[in-house]
């Protein structure tokens, strides 16, 4: 049994959500959760809900909490004994095979990075994050923040990892994978992109060259590579974009439903818009690159995200994606001699 540290003081609505996405993950999934963070606060959560102590629950004290307006990198240093970094260094003893935080991200992501470490051939971790689409397999963004300036070096192993992560999680037979810039045309895009392009060329995926920000959704690709400031504000105008349709499209059924069965049909119809577009269902980004498995998941996170980021963090360290990742970035070393294939 797969066995995932949850942090269980870092979201906005600690520790309700973590600990009634956990219930639902243990009652629905093969696993194991160790509950991390102050451990009155957390059994008290837990007590709530009734007997727990049936499922595969286990409470880890962690006295100090990462909040959402700490300075990530000083917290990470000054607070020793923070949820965060408890639950990393149990991945890191190999207590558990993963960790799932909704706390502070920048927190979360150096935290992870220093305590469990980057997997050989990484210069440094990406976050991956699913986007739907209309064709209904998602396209994974990468980097969606971790870095705000990068390399060409660097994008070619995020396309590597990212290529990776949806073969094995999203089981894609055959990713395609594209670089985001502002034209379809190869002589199109700024310096990063341009230079990136040839190395992609000697990568060991189905890369299919520039793609445009509106292919994120219309399913032609399967991985979208940028650096993590562009990656971090496309990820936040379609946060904000998918929340405003959601509204505006509630607003005008209310207007304009007339009869009870056209109101059974619209509502169906908003249901199943709004699940398509709900970041719950994906769960969380995973912060690929790290020695180990950590999924961050939104601030704002409930139950069903949480429930979720634990079943990605699983289905992470079942698949030994890192392993994996390790072993193509070490062809990658060899390609890199050879010619860029025309």
């Amino acid at each position: 049994m797969v066995t995932i540290a949850v942090d269980a003081m870092g979201g906005d609505h600690a520790p309700k959500s973590e600990v009634e996405g956990t219930l639902k993950a243990v009652k629905s999934l093969d696993v194991q959760v160790i509950l991390v963070g102050q451990e009155e606060v957390v059994r008290r959560e837990l007590d709530s809900h009734g007997d727990w102590t049936q499922y595969p629950i286990k409470i880890q004290h962690a006295s100090e909490v990462i909040t959402m307006h700490d300075n990530a990198a000083k917290a990470m240093r000054t607070k020793r004994d923070s949820s965060i970094r408890v639950g990393a260094r149990l991945v890191k003893e190999g207590v558990a095979q993963g960790l799932v935080s909704a706390g502070n991200t920048g927190a979360a992501m150096a935290t992870s990075k220093m305590i469990m470490g980057v997997v050989p051939g990484v210069d440094r971790p990406a976050l991956a994050t699913p986007f739907p689409t209309v064709k209904g397999t998602p396209t994974l963004l990468i980097d969606a923040g971790a870095n705000v300036d990068c390399s060409a070096e660097m994008l070619a192993q995020f396309a590597v990892m990212g290529e990776i992560y949806s073969r094995v999680i999203f089981k894609t037979a055959r990713p395609r994978v594209g670089i985001l810039s502002i034209g379809e045309e190869e002589h199109k895009g700024n310096d990063l992109t341009k230079a990136a392009t040839p190395l992609f060329k000697l990568l060991p995926v189905d890369f299919v060259g520039n793609i445009e920000g509106r292919n994120l959704f219309d399913g032609s690709v399967d991985v979208v590579v940028c650096d993590g400031f562009v990656g971090n504000v496309v990820l936040k105008v379609s946060e904000g974009l998918s929340e405003a349709i959601r509204h505006m499209l509630q607003d005008s059924l209310r207007a304009t439903i007339t009869g009870k069965i056209g109101a059974v049909f619209s509502r169906s119809a908003f249901l199943d818009f709004k699940k398509r577009t709900d970041y719950s269902e994906y769960g969380g980004a995973p912060l690929l690159g790290v020695k180990g498995v950590s999924i961050i998941g939104h601030g704002r996170s409930n139950a069903n995200a949480i429930r979720n980021a634990i079943r990605v963090a699983a289905e992470f360290a079942e698949g030994h994606v890192n392993r994996i990742i390790a072993e193509e970035l070490a062809r990658t070393q060899v390609l890199s001699e050879a010619e860029p294939r025309s």
